[in-house]
């Protein structure tokens, strides 16, 4: 389902409005590993992920926009964006959008934007409270799912029970005030790009280790062979 509206008239499509990209370093930086840890999983795939750019819906409209925190398009070319149109890009709406809430965009996060998304087709809306201000257990998403209306089906949006972001192969957790991923087929997690820097770490550090037991072991069989030589015996001769 796509509610964009296409229209022939040229015009500009600004792509920023002033506005401070978050609330707070704790909301940015929530944003932020979002982002990097999504655009890191979908790397090589016909793929974007885009944090706090305009998504606009209707085609000379330009009033007609929203800027989700993070959103994941699927089937589109990879790499970032100035903003994101949607007839631009085959009507390709966004798969996945998080927000990170807070008490003061609340009302706006789960009445207008949900509606929008809904509306728009988005599959999953999620919303991440990392102050924990107004969501129990900081997390809410809402899935897409077929509903009859009056006698018709159509595709509405009922809350996630199961942690899983379907369109991503991925399951979600709350960890203190960020999130963490898993893949679905093997469990394990998305790293932080500050856990990936410790995880760089810890492996140089054991090469380094294995580096040395290696030099120790060739200068023993040096001493050894050398031992033997002085006593008449040729070490290539020791089976």
């Amino acid at each position: 389902m796509s509610a964009y509206v296409k229209s022939p008239q040229n015009i500009v499509y600004p792509s920023g409005d002033g506005e401070p990209v978050a609330e707070t370093f704790v909301h940015l930086y929530a944003l932020l590993t979002i982002l990097e840890v999504l655009k890191q999983y979908l790397e090589g795939q016909q793929a974007t992920v885009l944090a706090n750019q305009f998504l606009y819906f209707i085609e000379g409209n330009p009033r007609a926009r929203v800027a989700p925190d993070v959103m994941v398009i699927i089937g589109v070319a990879p790499g970032g964006r100035d903003n994101y149109k949607l007839w631009e890009e085959g009507g390709q709406v966004p798969a996945v959008i998080f927000e990170i809430t807070s008490k003061g965009t609340q009302e706006k996060d789960k009445a207008f934007k949900k509606m929008l998304y809904e509306q728009l087709g988005v599959h999953e809306y999620w919303l991440f409270d990392p102050k924990g201000e107004w969501i129990a257990g900081q997390l809410q998403g809402y899935r897409l799912v077929p509903v009859e209306v009056d006698g018709e089906q159509e595709e509405l949006y009922t809350p996630i029970v199961d942690s899983r972001i379907v369109p991503l192969g991925l399951r979600v957790a709350v960890d203190g005030q960020l999130l963490a991923f898993f893949r679905e087929d093997t469990g394990a997690k998305l790293l932080l790009p500050s856990e990936l820097h410790a995880e760089l770490r810890r492996t140089a550090a054991l090469l380094e280790q294995e580096h040395g037991r290696a030099e120790r072991e060739r200068e023993r069989a040096e001493r050894l062979a050398e031992y033997l030589r002085r006593q008449g015996i040729d070490p290539d001769s020791i089976a």
